[in-house]
């Protein structure tokens, strides 16, 4: 979830959005549940292996409705998750009841109440780029222990069919809609975390630029993923960039993309890319 204006990340387009945009998940909740990935077991083993929280509580920012909250908490870590819209957090609530360690506090990372406290870990699952870039990192190094753990990750798409990657371009095309799930062949991607086919937005060198971060490291996991034509439409129902449009011009969208996939098999296959990046805070304050 999030706030704030960006010029560009892989997360399926939503990019290039303005303050308000960042706050529309919440009226799709439900579907936005029942229809966004979610993310690798690989991944979320990688950064507990890396950050090693032990007792020690996690900061999830940005948390949405538990598409990565779940796995973690499943893996028995202790989280304080943090997200701005009252809608997403109650279905979080919901997801997270079964477990006693994790705490839901409903606020943006800009706005939340840290009241002293400090975590061994910090992630935030395709929600980075909706926080505000003057003041993130410095919300990072306070939120975290000295030595503490960052993890920023995100899941694009790359359509694996050229013939059906270009029928649906032409449906977007019509549309005006850019950045879409489906708008990148998945052979376009390259072969390292962050290869997101010459989108920008990778914050490894943001990081890097810092001086306040090291240990840095990019990892990418990916696997296949097939969408039936409903599953997909709803995917993209909750998408940002849809969820502006006019309810009449989202429907004549969707129902075009929906002929688009029936007449290729009623489906479609797709490569899901996890892209991380880890880093610690220094030790010492700059």
């Amino acid at each position: 979830m999030g706030t704030e204006k960006r010029t560009g990340t892989g997360t399926d387009g939503e990019a290039r959005v303005d303050r308000a945009r960042g706050r529309v998940f919440g009226e799709v909740a439900e579907l936005y549940d029942a229809s966004r990935p979610g993310y690798a077991d690989a991944l979320v083993a990688r950064v507990l292996e890396y950050a090693e929280p032990g007792e020690r509580p996690a900061l999830e920012v940005g948390a949405g409705t538990g598409k990565a909250t779940v796995p973690f908490a499943e893996a028995g870590t202790t989280l304080v998750c943090v997200e701005p819209d009252p809608r997403m957090a109650e279905v979080l609530r919901r997801n997270t009841a079964r477990f006693p360690r994790v705490r839901v506090e409903a606020a943006g990372f800009e706005e939340w109440p840290r009241d002293g406290r400090r975590f061994a870990l910090l992630y935030a699952a395709t929600s980075w780029h909706w926080f505000d870039p003057a003041r993130r990192r410095d919300l990072v190094r306070e939120a975290l222990d000295p030595g503490g753990a960052l993890a920023l990750f995100w899941n694009p798409h790359g359509v694996r069919d050229p013939g059906l990657h270009g029928a649906l371009a032409e449906v977007d095309a019509r549309h005006g809609i850019t950045g879409t799930p489906h708008g990148v062949l998945a052979s376009c991607y390259g072969r390292a975390a962050g290869d997101w086919a010459g989108t920008p937005g990778w914050p490894a060198a943001e990081f890097r630029a810092d001086g306040g971060f090291t240990d840095l490291r990019e990892v990418r996991f990916r696997e296949d993923r097939y969408y039936g034509t409903d599953r997909y439409l709803g995917y993209l129902a909750s998408l940002s960039r849809y969820r502006v449009l006019a309810p009449d011009h989202r429907e004549r969208v969707l129902d075009d993309t929906a002929g688009v996939l029936d007449a290729h098999g009623g489906g479609i296959a797709m490569e899901l890319f996890s892209d991380l990046l880890l880093a610690r805070t220094t030790r010492t304050a700059r």
